[in-house]
């Protein structure tokens, strides 16, 4: 299943398009890290609203649709972009995208003691600015991800291998989070965080292809994994996930380690 390039973005494209997000999203990073006092004067506090830490956040989306408007143009763009409209999957996973992702979270927040804290807003309608905020900003992240590396790497390798490899580029590519002073990820374990992402990874490269590439599906997940009106949860979660990568790789395994039937394509026909 493997496209033609002329059609589709080139393999050699993985290289460029980690170069650029890792690139931007470091380098942001370092310039936070070293220059905070008037970095944060000129934009504000290091938070999720902070231009420069959205900047970092939207990388691997830029890098993505840059890449196919050089190789494709506008024309590029609308065929990576249809892949937005792409629904249908079984019931199963819609269950788990809109009920299994929060009951897995509120499982870790009882384990954790964390499940009747207060919601973490004040009035409770500041939720929603804080909702529309996390929809709009690490799920772009997914247009670089699932819209460009998985599909690249399942060219190669067998959608466990290219889901496993994914993730711990993904994890490794949210280390600078860590070393901010301000945001979420700075008050939590790195180790739990980098062997959940990885067990997240899989499990979207099953719904992945099991969507046949659906850009919409890999945007919702990513946006339920970062909903504020979720309680805390971490670690728990976390480990919590490897628990679910497991079975879905178990219930699955015919096709994650075959390469057939795998999602291969960046821009669909």
């Amino acid at each position: 299943m493997v496209p033609t390039t002329s059609s589709d973005l080139s393999s050699r494209a993985l290289i460029p398009f980690l170069a650029i997000s890792f690139g931007l999203t470091w380098s942001i990073a370092a310039l936070l890290i070293l220059f905070t006092e008037p970095l944060v004067a000129m934009f504000g506090e290091i938070r999720p609203s902070n231009p420069l830490f959205i900047l970092a956040v939207y990388s691997p989306g830029f890098a993505a649709l840059f890449l196919v408007w050089r190789a494709h143009g506008i024309a590029g763009l609308g065929r990576l972009l249809r892949r937005l409209t792409l629904w249908r999957v079984s019931a199963s996973w819609w269950l788990f995208l809109i009920l299994g992702i929060p009951a897995v979270v509120y499982l870790g927040a009882a384990i954790k003691g964390s499940i009747s804290d207060p919601l973490p807003f004040s009035p409770w309608f500041a939720a929603f600015p804080a909702l529309a905020l996390a929809f709009f900003l690490g799920p772009i992240e997914e247009f670089g991800w699932r819209g460009l590396a998985l599909p690249l790497l399942q060219r190669k390798l067998a959608p466990f291998w290219a889901g496993l490899i994914l993730g711990i580029v993904w994890a490794i590519w949210h280390i600078p989070a860590f070393l901010l002073s301000g945001t979420a990820h700075s008050t939590w374990a790195f180790v739990p965080f980098f062997v959940g992402v990885v067990a997240i990874s899989v499990i979207l490269t099953s719904l992945f292809n099991s969507a046949r590439g659906s850009l919409l599906l890999a945007y919702l997940y990513h946006f339920q994994m970062m909903n504020p009106i979720w309680p805390d949860a971490q670690p728990y979660d976390e480990w919590l996930f490897v628990v679910i990568a497991i079975i879905v790789v178990w219930f699955n395994r015919a096709d994650m380690f075959a390469r057939e039937g795998s999602v291969t394509e960046v821009l669909p026909k």
